[in-house]
């Protein structure tokens, strides 16, 4: 179905029955009030845009198109574009390869809002990105264990290999997202670590059970890329997973727009106390 926006000539093509779309009919170059007012609303509607025929988005209008929605981020450690900070450079002949489902840097107090992100280098085939659904993924799970998860909070870290940055965060298991006001499941395999008001078994457990919600068919879209296709999604709702199944170089570009913080339910529970609970099981044994 293709759904024409009202006085434009833009058209909205949605690709999944869980979310994403493709938006034709649009100059991102040069980006009325009126028309990024109109891609603001689809990007809260359909989660994740696809430009595909947005070929030869220059840095600066990138740069512009990002600091609409917000303050843009400036990457401690990934490489830029040459005169450009606030452009990453995803260069997979240098390791840019994301095949871990996750939301962007979760491990951060205040996690960015969207990410805008132009792919400059396409191999001829593979190479694709999905995006999963975190308001299905939640409403996926059963009523008695929703309640439970809306007073939990998830430790969130990332260590780089080199040991030169470290950051942790702790954020709720079930967000709220700020706009929508919608409910989402807020934790990914590649940077939550423990829900703290559990044990250490009783948190790895729910962790991959809540992954399996995530990941699921049927809250995933799958976009095959063409080269100067640009995707943005909020990152506020949803994980994404970069497939690795390419030889051929892949290039992409990328402005991120910085976060607030997340928030939902006050935590119900303090955190797990495990060796007052191993000492308590031990007295009770002898």
């Amino acid at each position: 179905m293709v759904a024409p926006i009202q006085d434009t000539d833009l058209e909205v093509r949605p690709i999944s029955g869980a979310l994403g779309a493709e938006v034709r009919g649009i100059d991102l170059n040069d980006l009325s009030d009126q028309a990024f007012q109109q891609v603001h609303e689809l990007l809260l509607e359909h989660l994740v845009l696809f430009f595909p025929e947005a070929a030869g988005l220059s840095p600066q209008a990138h740069i512009d198109f990002g600091k609409r929605l917000g303050e843009l981020e400036v990457h401690p450690f990934l490489p830029k574009l040459d005169g450009h900070d606030e452009i990453v450079v995803l260069d997979s002949a240098q390791g840019a390869k994301a095949d871990v489902w996750h939301t962007d840097v979760t491990f951060s107090p205040t996690p960015p809002v969207a990410s805008i992100l132009q792919i400059v280098q396409c191999p001829p085939f593979g190479g694709d990105t999905m995006w999963s659904n975190q308001y299905l993924a939640y409403e996926a799970v059963s009523e008695p264990l929703r309640e439970m998860l809306d007073g939990l909070t998830a430790i969130h870290v990332f260590e780089h290999p080199n040991g030169s940055f470290r950051s942790e965060a702790e954020h709720p298991v079930v967000r709220v997202h700020p706009e929508t006001g919608r409910r989402s499941l807020y934790v990914n395999r590649m940077f939550t670590r423990r829900i703290p008001q559990l044990d250490a078994t009783e948190s790895d457990l729910l962790l991959r059970h809540l992954y399996t919600l995530v990941e699921h068919p049927s809250h995933v879209c799958r976009f095959r890329w063409t080269t100067g296709a640009i995707a943005m999604w909020d990152n506020r709702a949803t994980q994404h997973y970069a497939i690795n199944d390419y030889a051929e170089r892949r290039v992409g570009q990328r402005v991120t727009i910085l976060g607030d913080t997340p928030t939902g339910d006050t935590p119900r529970w303090p955190h797990h106390d495990g060796a007052h609970s191993a000492a308590t099981t031990l007295r009770a044994r002898s």
